[in-house]
């Protein structure tokens, strides 16, 4: 898992202090994490509902938000809309205080990167945005242009990846993906025409299994479709009972 394997702290590229907002309505817990994240060297913020986490959001740019879903204005799904239409590359680490599977993966379905379930430890928390921020890679689009291929990027077909520079085009047009579609996206473009099983999806995207709910891959693998293949000849194939692969267009 992300969090077991010794690597140097996720920072942005140019070097600055990462920076998170922690959204709940429990003030307790909010000076909690916040008091915990800065320890980590981070730049944070709190806030205790969803418009002045949307407001606090636009103004810091975070590059990772801790996101209840129960909030007493707008709900944490409403506010991860909000936010994301501005910001597209923020992660988000969405706390719950429900433990059924269902209420679960509704952040996950609704574009969050990950959960924890309250009550939580606080060394879970921290180890869980570590690991997102080490999958977002820390760095922000440049420029909007979309990649070229060369040394750096990954290619299949007509779809480019620059690694570095975390950008994504199909036919060159720019596709602007969450951290988490990024990490699916690079993970079958790193193995071209290979079939991918769902436990092997879960196991190198999320580094854990969601208790079972391999549901979670074909969710993504759906979020994909719809930026990478709409309107277009496919690149990502079901192969049914074997998981999915990745290939280029036969022409």
């Amino acid at each position: 898992m992300d969090e077991q394997t010794p690597t140097a702290a996720p920072a942005p590229p140019d070097g600055s202090a990462v920076r998170v907002l922690v959204v709940d309505d429990e003030p307790d817990l909010v000076e909690v994490l916040c008091g915990v994240l800065r320890y980590e060297g981070w730049q944070v913020r709190g806030a205790a509902d969803g418009t002045t986490a949307v407001a606090a959001a636009a103004e810091l740019r975070p590059d990772a938000v801790v996101l209840d879903v129960m909030l007493p204005d707008v709900d944490g799904l409403e506010v991860l809309r909000r936010i994301r239409a501005v910001q597209p590359e923020v992660c988000v680490l969405f706390l719950t205080a429900r433990d059924a599977v269902e209420d679960r993966i509704a952040g996950i379905t609704a574009g969050g990167d990950d959960y924890v379930t309250k009550p939580f430890s606080l060394e879970e928390v921290v180890a869980r945005l570590r690991g997102l921020l080490r999958r977002a890679g820390m760095a922000r689009p440049r420029s909007g242009a979309a990649p070229v291929p060369g040394d750096g990027c990954l290619v299949v077909g007509d779809l480019v990846m620059d690694e570095e520079a975390r950008e994504v085009s199909r036919g060159g047009e720019v596709v602007e993906l969450s951290p988490t579609e990024f990490a699916l996206l690079r993970f079958l473009m790193r193995n071209p025409r290979r079939v991918l099983s769902k436990a092997q999806i879960l196991d190198h995207v999320w580094s854990y299994d969601f208790g079972g709910q391999a549901h979670v891959v074909e969710l993504y693998i759906s979020y994909l479709r719809r930026k990478i293949d709409a309107g277009r000849r496919p690149l990502i194939h079901t192969v049914r009972g074997a998981g999915y692969v990745l290939k280029p267009v036969q022409s």
